[in-house]
């Protein structure tokens, strides 16, 4: 069969005979050890690094502006919509672990393996632009933390924004432990600047609690559920389903049965770990918030730079505003280089790109970011909210594509073996998927119609 007509026919395994069996992120594939015949703690530090990569997407500047109104409007009760999107996300992410380590692909390259070359293809493009729609929200939440902080254009801070393709290259030519100690490392600055926040507002806890038990209300007041299913479709991001199914990869276990157990084991683990502070993030944000401006009567904060220009002389504490903009700048820093990764991972697994890993990098970057500068340019600083409400409505568009061939992959015996999913965990995890593409199609419905 030559290149001109493949063997389109799937192997006993259930995927193409023609698929290409290039190693995802071949560079730092199986590179990093795992302690043989040690302490359960050691072993498990060992996988500790690919969830975290995975969180920041989960808490990146588009994330904030939903987070925002929904505590300035409703003060804590939106605490339960921000804890159900994490628990469908923990769930997912959990499944495209397991498609890497059982697979050995990752899911751009399990599609490549399954699907027709018109339909990757498709896949692809779509897949490309909800990574344009991501860097568009990450790029403007980092170009607005620069702004905030030294005064650079908007346009300025995109441009400075889009230098980390290099800082990306910087840190995977250390080794991949230190692209996961960087991103780590920022993690707990956005932690940090936000425990101290919520030290200064001092929400009622009893409060606090209560918002996280679901309310009939949620689904009668149309404004209150319009922003739960932005919060939703706010968090689930395709491009990170792609991203951990890769690095999850990098770890060098063994290629058996029982080494891939432990190892969906412990991914499982540290994705779980990792999102629950992405879930302490989120609702950081809401809380301070509610604390804040809800409790003050600024119902209407919903713009980042509004929050910032309110939140010291509210909070009575000087530097509460200069913290929110670190926050912001190291959830911008951190989204676009695990975006640009993930924006690698996407063209090589469905295109099986043949070029040096620093030209792939740069390429992706560009493909991505080139968009974000001109759209930026164009929109200028009156329009940051609006293209960051436009950057979730993309990537409502894109998610059902990502998240029904992950189900489906995860769930096909001939594929997986006797690591496939259970029919419960699949019957759940068709359910999640339903629900995400629902709200997110409502969402898009609204936001064009409504």
């Amino acid at each position: 069969m030559d290149a001109r007509s493949p063997d389109l026919t799937p192997d006993a395994a259930g995927w193409r005979t023609d698929a290409p069996a290039n190693k995802s992120l071949a560079e730092v594939n199986g590179t990093i050890a795992i302690p043989a015949a040690a302490a359960w703690w050691r072993r498990l530090l060992a996988f500790v690094g690919p969830g975290y990569l995975v969180s920041v997407g989960y808490m990146d500047p588009g994330n904030w502006a939903t987070d925002l109104a929904g505590g300035s409007k409703f003060g804590y009760t939106l605490l339960s919509v921000i804890l159900l999107s994490n628990l469908m996300a923990i769930l997912l992410q959990s499944l495209a672990a397991r498609l890497g380590i059982v697979a050995d692909r990752d899911l751009a390259q399990a599609c490549r393996a399954t699907y027709s070359p018109a339909v990757n293809l498709l896949l692809w493009l779509a897949c490309e632009a909800a990574i344009i729609a991501c860097d568009l929200a990450e790029v403007i939440g980092t170009a607005i933390a620069l702004k905030l902080l030294f005064g650079i254009p908007l346009i300025g801070g995109a441009l400075i924004a889009a230098l980390d393709a290099f800082l990306l290259l910087l840190l995977m030519n250390r080794g991949f432990r230190f692209l996961e100690a960087f991103v780590i490392a920022l993690l707990v600055v956005i932690a940090v600047c936000f425990a101290i926040q919520i030290a200064a507002a001092a929400p009622p806890v009893a409060e606090v609690i209560r918002g996280f038990a679901p309310r009939t209300e949620i689904f009668t007041n149309p404004e209150m559920l319009y922003i739960a299913i932005g919060i939703i479709g706010a968090t689930v991001m395709p491009h990170n389903l792609y991203l951990h199914s890769s690095i999850v990869q990098t770890r060098a276990y063994e290629r058996t049965d029982e080494g891939r157990r432990e190892a969906i084991t412990w991914a499982t683990t540290d994705s779980t770990i990792a999102l629950m502070l992405a879930l302490f993030i989120n609702a950081a944000i809401l809380v301070v918030a509610a604390a804040t401006f809800h409790k003050s009567g600024h119902a209407d904060v919903a713009e980042i730079g509004q929050a910032f220009e309110l939140l010291s002389p509210l909070l009575g504490l000087g530097i509460a505003s200069t913290l929110f903009a670190v926050a912001l700048l190291a959830s911008g820093l951190n989204s676009t280089v695990t975006a640009t990764l993930a924006g690698q991972i996407v063209m090589e697994g469905f295109l099986d790109l043949r070029l040096p890993s620093w030209a792939r990098r740069l390429l992706t970057r560009g493909i991505a970011i080139i968009p974000v500068i001109i759209v930026t340019a164009i929109y200028g600083e009156r329009g940051t909210a609006d293209l960051l409400v436009f950057s979730q409505v993309v990537l409502s568009m894109q998610l059902p594509f990502a998240v029904i061939p992950l189900v489906r992959f995860v769930s096909d015996r001939r594929k997986m073996g006797k690591f496939a999913i259970s029919r419960g965990v699949a019957a759940t995890a068709w359910i999640v998927a339903g629900v995400i593409v629902i709200l997110n199609v409502k969402l898009l419905f609204d936001t064009i119609f409504g």
